[in-house]
């Protein structure tokens, strides 16, 4: 099986050397190319481009940053077109619902198959081949590409057969990490406020009622102050709670906890912080309560 695979950036690189691991012929385009040194020293073929990674591939897999970086790569670089009738195309990214849709509906016009297959994980779980796997699409194609699924990942669930249901799916259970990562960040700032120390509070809660990954990965950092290298860019995360905010609009599903979350994210990047890690979200609590400048 040829795969094609664009995008080797955080996520992507560590995703795309376990399939060479496992065995899988891998053509790969990069916009920098650091990443792609890297791959192809690993035994891939190195692509000049996104369609040129396409070609002859029989799944192509990409893992880029949003809708427009998608955009540009995918529909705007010819790679439909580059596509054999047949091959399936994996979106692993987390794009907006109705970037999926309209994915959906220019692949079927070509006769290529569409997968949306948004992820589950940081870096460290995407390297050891734990992901969850959310995806969507036809019967058949997940049929087809589950193996691969198997070597990136811990788990697939199957969401539905419409690509942009994997999609809704995704921005709904990071809407849920943004609110916990927001919720715990008052909840310490509230505590601070009484002279308990962040990292205290934080031990506390994610060593009893709280003691989940989310709260203890993230919470850890916060603790520490530790927001990189970004495990996941905290510009990212506010492009998944505007992402959702559009999602929820077009089913008529108020959100009222993820506007409020969305104007923490936009404090933040008013502050320059959309490079740092996820977590760096907490600081503005701590600015609103004058305990950090």
């Amino acid at each position: 099986m040829n795969v094609g695979f664009l995008g080797l950036g955080t996520m992507g690189k560590p995703m795309a050397m376990n399939l060479l691991k496992a065995g899988y012929r891998l053509q790969v385009w990069n916009r920098s190319q650091d990443p792609v040194a890297a791959l192809r020293a690993a035994g891939a073929q190195a692509a000049a481009s996104a369609r040129e990674a396409a070609e002859n591939a029989d799944i192509l897999i990409s893992m880029l940053a949003d809708d427009a970086a998608t955009r540009i790569a995918v529909l705007d670089g010819g790679v439909l077109d580059a596509l054999k009738p047949g091959a399936i195309h994996i979106n692993m990214a987390t794009v907006s619902v109705t970037f999926a849709d309209e994915c959906e509906r220019l692949h079927r016009e070509k006769g290529i198959g569409y997968i949306a297959a948004p992820v589950l994980g940081r870096v460290n779980v995407a390297e050891a081949g734990q992901l969850n796997i959310l995806a969507a699409g036809a019967p058949v194609d997940l049929a087809r590409v589950q193996a691969l699924f198997d070597v990136l990942g811990q788990k697939t669930w199957r969401i539905g057969e419409r690509p942009s249901q994997a999609n809704a799916v995704k921005l709904a259970v990071n809407f849920m990490i943004g609110s916990a990562i927001g919720t715990m960040a008052e909840a310490a700032t509230l505590a601070r406020g009484f002279g308990v120390a962040k990292a205290d509070f934080i031990d506390l809660v994610t060593s009893t009622a709280f003691a989940m990954p989310v709260y203890k990965g993230y919470g850890g950092a916060m603790a520490a102050e530790r927001f990189e290298p970004a495990g996941f860019k905290l510009s990212l995360g506010a492009k998944d709670i505007k992402l959702a905010l559009e999602a929820a609009e077009t089913v008529n599903v108020p959100l009222p906890l993820a506007s409020v979350l969305r104007d923490n994210h936009l404090d933040a990047l008013a502050h320059g912080e959309g490079h740092l890690d996820w977590a760096a979200v907490s600081r503005v609590a701590g600015r609103r309560a004058a305990q950090e400048s």
